[in-house]
């Protein structure tokens, strides 16, 4: 009787880890800026229900992703961080937001990059 309920108990537990599992997805996208203060910036961005992690590195310019695609699409993603000033490979920031962008994370005009990350 216990290894019964063993067995069903684990089965539920599978189950359940296995549902939130095809729940997410990853995605892996070219996100433009320089430096600590837009890694800052496009990761608070994606602070948002459906996303449930989100990585950026300044020097390899990808964004790590990982969503729910029931929740959140990955073209909602890409708007998401163009709304704050940075570029990805499908969508371009508006040009005013970009332009209030501190100095040192003006991608488009300044390659930051190699003097450091800031």
């Amino acid at each position: 009787m216990k290894t019964n309920i063993l067995i069903i108990l684990l089965v539920c537990v599978l189950s359940i880890t296995g549902a939130y599992a095809q729940s997410t997805t990853k995605a892996t996208i070219k996100v433009y800026g320089n430096c600590s203060m837009c890694k800052e910036r496009i990761e608070t961005a994606l602070d948002k229900n459906g996303i449930k992690q989100a990585t950026w590195d300044s020097k390899t310019k990808m964004l790590d992703v990982v969503y729910n695609p029931k929740k959140i699409s990955e073209q909602e993603i890409h708007k998401l961080v163009a709304s704050v000033g940075h570029d990805t490979d499908k969508v371009k920031a508006v040009d005013t937001v970009y332009a209030d962008l501190p100095f040192c994370c003006l991608y488009r005009d300044h390659n930051m990059h190699q003097k450091g990350d800031h």
